[in-house]
């Protein structure tokens, strides 16, 4: 049974040779299913999208996704559908290429249904933004959580260092006088001059 660290490991392998224009060992490009592969690259003008993926509480896969559209397909009877389906892909080839990389199967089961977000910047240029939660399934569940708070960890010397700068006391060497509290000093004529409220005239220090 794989440890909750051992996948995260695997998914990040698999999501490093995800990007547009990756190809496998053989020099063939690796096929997600997007919208971007399809056309020629040079020739058409291709539709642009893209995916990434989040984890939550260890034993939940978030997977995003993110796609211009058009204002009409917003309206489609199964627009949908087409963006769950399209994040159904996503999660297959995340499972196939974690079975390359790690020589282990990854269970993915969709809790809910597609939360999507559809934004427009102008008349033309429209896009959503989609994702899906997944439970991953063979999760070591005897992996010991996270209890308490966090304690400081600096280093004793470190900190001594850190005292003597601008988080520390005013050095003894320091001779320069202190401005006024919470007011503005500036400099004129070569003198430093500060107030004690901004109704108070300028005084030189």
């Amino acid at each position: 049974m794989a440890t909750t660290l051992e996948i995260i490991r695997g998914i990040s392998q698999v999501m490093a040779n995800s990007y547009d224009g990756a190809s496998d060992v053989d020099g063939e490009p690796i096929k997600v299913g997007l919208k971007r592969e399809e056309g020629s690259p040079i020739n058409d003008s291709r539709v642009m999208d893209g995916f990434k993926v989040s984890f939550h509480n260890g034993e939940q896969l978030c997977i995003h996704y993110h796609s211009e559209i058009k204002l009409a397909d917003v309206h489609a009877k199964n627009f949908e559908n087409d963006i769950s389906h399209m994040i159904d892909e996503i999660a297959k080839f995340i499972k196939k290429e974690y079975k390359k990389t790690t020589g282990s199967a990854l269970s993915l089961k969709a809790l809910g249904e597609v939360d999507a977000v559809v934004q427009q910047t102008s008349r033309v240029r429209t896009w959503v933004q989609a994702k899906r939660y997944y439970d991953i399934g063979g999760l070591d569940k005897n992996t010991e959580a996270v209890k308490g708070e966090s304690k400081d960890s600096v280093d004793a010397k470190f900190k001594s260092f850190l005292d003597q700068g601008g988080w520390g006391k005013k050095s003894k060497n320091d001779t320069r006088k202190e401005p006024t509290q919470g007011q503005p000093v500036y400099q004129g004529k070569g003198k430093v001059k500060a107030r004690k409220d901004i109704h108070s005239p300028y005084k030189a220090e």
